[in-house]
């Protein structure tokens, strides 16, 4: 069995409480993975560039998985995932979008522009830590990501 990577997770999300929510939930998931988080789109995109204050690429290193909301300030997840597609250097990172959206119209435009997975937010502690569980072993003992290092 080979040595598991430690693959960083980036959430951007706009809402406080719901970042709280998901780490919290990733913890009681018994992830090991390291976990940042930015509040909107525009900080999302000079994360993922290291520009500004993310500069460091040791401490702010490129994600293997991004967590999207849709609705930010600033760029909306839908502006920043567009972006990110775009853009030959970013466009492989897979992006799960978590958000408490059930639009068809958001569903059908985030996979037409490259979206991995699609989630709306659970309501309940219990049900988020069930997802995180979830996407802990589909992405992260199941799947094969590109190698970021």
């Amino acid at each position: 069995m080979k040595p598991k990577r430690v693959i960083e997770i980036l959430i951007a999300d706009d809402d406080a409480e719901d970042i709280m929510l998901i780490k919290d939930a990733l913890n009681e998931s018994r992830l090991k993975n390291g976990v940042q988080s930015v509040k909107d789109g525009e900080e999302l995109m000079h994360y993922l560039r290291n520009e500004g204050k993310y500069s460091d690429k040791d401490k702010y290193p490129t994600p293997g998985i991004i967590l999207l909301d849709l609705n930010m300030p600033k760029k909306d997840g839908r502006e920043a995932l567009k972006e990110i597609k775009a853009d030959k250097n970013l466009r492989s990172i897979p992006i799960v979008i978590l958000t408490t959206s059930k639009a068809e119209e958001d569903i059908l435009k985030t996979y037409n522009l490259g979206v991995s997975s699609f989630i709306t937010k659970p309501v309940k502690f219990s049900t988020m830590v069930d997802v995180m569980k979830t996407l802990n072993k589909y992405w992260f003992e199941i799947v094969e990501l590109p190698n970021r290092d």
